[in-house]
């Protein structure tokens, strides 16, 4: 039977498989991308119907691409984004077969290269790139039992107001999505708990900017100045409602009661730890950290930008942080659904390459695995702090593109031993 061949293997279709396409064609280098679903399928059906792009237009897109139809300055509906990367791949005429499912990839035996098994055959690839994302598979953790009663679903399955049982919600998460989701509820006319733990919480614009713009200005796309802690805790900031700076405080005086970190479950009863304060505390260290880098910048750079000072008020403390909820009586609360807005985990159960795997994470470098041939694309901190974005992941992908073409030079080498000292290149 014959076996069909490639070069270079991309699974996924979403914004880091159609950057990592681009680069490898620019190259010359045969490829095919495989996506199980559609293209860009979690902006299409694992996010909330009102979600947004978190940056504006004129930045969360590649560079050879902009938005016709959207405003810079505007936050795209997700659906829009979808479009985009399909225009995108039509565009560079991207190999890519959808519906196809790669179920395992593992080292071919006796020769160079990997077998790939698909829902749709074998295929055997000098190459793979695992270019699935960083939103792999929701991690909920296992605090409230079925036993409770509750409705339970993550924030890549919620979808509106409508679609939770009448009652309470608990909305579990300081993120863009915890915030967004639980505005949206309270808005519908939902009592809203929401759960926050420690939390990087910047301007969404400042001095006519948007904080996408401070981060490249200011060297934090690039980490260059972000505090190692900063890379680990959520990330709340979103274009929700036009785009406006996530302010849990906000949240607290329109009525939505804000907790600490959820901590157990007993007995009917949710308790929380006391930490609200110092997650708001710190939280606000942060952002006013930024408006002060960004008027140094404005001053040393001699750039005329209006001044803010609005934006440099903090809210009053709302009841629920002067008395902080340690614990909720889930029934007495009227609490009958709880979201998950609790971020994601990677699955690589496809990927049966134990060298590309330390401790079961992806052991790389730069996104080039330990494992000769194996590549990871679009985890966050894959480079930089942008890596996991959608214009981060394209300039990653353009720097493995370039090591693939090394790797095949290498692999093209030959010396004709029949002639001592005569030495050829075969391309």
């Amino acid at each position: 039977m014959t076996v069909e061949t490639t070069d270079t293997l991309i699974v996924g279709a979403g914004q880091s498989g159609i950057a990592m396409s681009e680069h490898l064609r620019d190259l010359g280098i045969p490829h095919l991308v495989l996506e199980r679903n559609r293209v860009a399928e979690r902006w299409r059906s694992e996010r909330w119907d009102s979600l947004v792009a978190n940056g504006p237009a004129w930045h969360d897109r590649f560079p050879n691409m902009e938005f016709d139809d959207v405003d810079p300055d505007s936050f795209p509906a997700k659906e829009r984004m979808a479009r985009y990367f399909e225009d995108y791949a039509a565009m560079i005429d991207a190999p890519i077969r959808t519906g196809v499912e790669v179920k395992r990839v593992r080292r071919a035996e006796g020769k160079p290269g990997y077998r790939v098994e698909t829902s749709q055959g074998v295929i055997e690839a000098q190459r793979v790139v695992a270019a699935t994302g960083p939103f792999q598979a929701p991690a909920m953790p296992q605090i409230v039992p079925e036993s409770a009663g509750l409705m339970q679903l993550h924030s890549s399955a919620y979808k509106n107001p409508a679609q939770l049982p009448e009652g309470a919600v608990l909305v579990v998460g300081g993120g863009a999505s915890g915030s967004q989701i639980a505005e949206e509820l309270h808005r519908a006319g939902r009592k809203v708990f929401l759960s926050i733990g420690e939390h990087y919480r910047p301007p969404r614009s400042y001095r006519a900017r948007d904080y996408c713009w401070w981060l490249g200005v200011l060297g934090k796309w690039d980490e260059i100045k972000i505090d190692a802690k900063k890379k680990h805790v959520a990330f709340a900031v979103s274009g929700y409602d036009g785009g406006k700076t996530i302010d849990f405080r906000r949240l607290g005086n329109m009525g939505i009661t804000v907790l600490g970190l959820t901590q157990d479950y007993e007995g009917g009863v949710l308790h929380f730890a006391d930490d609200l304060v110092a997650n708001l505390a710190e939280g606000d260290r942060a952002y006013l950290e930024v408006l002060r880098e960004a008027d140094d910048y404005v001053a040393r750079n001699g750039i005329d930008l209006p001044e803010e000072p609005e934006a440099w008020e903090i809210q009053p403390d709302p009841d629920c942080v002067t008395n902080p909820v340690l614990e909720l009586d889930v029934k007495e609360a009227g609490i009958t659904s709880v979201v998950w807005a609790t971020g994601f985990r990677f699955d690589f159960s496809w990927l049966d390459v134990p060298g590309a795997f330390r401790d079961g994470m992806p052991f790389h470098k730069r996104g080039i695995s330990a494992e000769p041939g194996i590549y990871f694309l679009g985890l966050p901190e894959l480079t930089n702090r942008a890596s996991s974005f959608i214009y981060g992941c394209w300039y990653d992908a353009k720097y493995l593109a370039t090591h693939v073409m090394v790797q095949r030079n290498y692999t093209a080498y030959r010396k004709d031993v029949s002639v001592p000292g005569a030495e050829r290149r075969a391309g």
